[in-house]
């Protein structure tokens, strides 16, 4: 940034005696005079618009920086918790897998046993069968043997 360069003040400055005025510029001004002091407090209000200015737009700065950081943060802490979430999201399909491979092999393992149940209950019944079957032939034996003694008495 730059200062420009200030203008001098001339004007007209009363003199002692009422009859006489002269002409007056910085350049023949009193140090210490009235054109002085303005033209110090001028140079001050510069200098100083110029600084609150520089800390005006310094805080300016800080204040995106700050915003940005803020922002950053932010979003980082949305993210996280996304990214924790689709972590978790993946477990659970994984999971969901697993189980339904283990879910699959338990339906070919109890269709193995309800077979093999199946088949025990047909060899039981055969078997039921199969005695029922001995004991009909038991009592027809026994019933020929019985007529053929009653024959063989008689």
């Amino acid at each position: 940034m730059y200062s420009p360069q200030l203008p001098l003040a001339s004007g007209r400055v009363p003199s002692s005696s009422p009859s006489s005025s002269f002409s007056f510029d910085a350049q023949h001004a009193d140090p210490g005079g009235l054109e002085a002091a303005l033209l110090q407090i001028m140079h001050d209000h510069h200098h100083t618009s110029l600084r609150l200015r520089d800390q005006a737009e310094r805080a300016k700065k800080d204040a995106i920086q700050n915003a940005a950081r803020v922002s950053d943060l932010l979003v980082d802490a949305v993210n996280s918790g996304v990214q924790e979430s689709f972590i978790n999201e993946k477990r659970i399909e994984r999971e969901i897998r697993a189980l339904a491979v283990t879910i699959a092999r338990f339906m070919k393992q109890t269709n193995q046993w309800l077979t093999t149940t199946h088949a025990i209950n047909t060899a039981v019944k055969e078997i039921g069968d199969f005695e029922n079957w001995m004991k009909t032939m038991e009592f027809d034996c026994k019933s020929i043997t019985a007529a053929i003694q009653n024959i063989h008495q008689a």
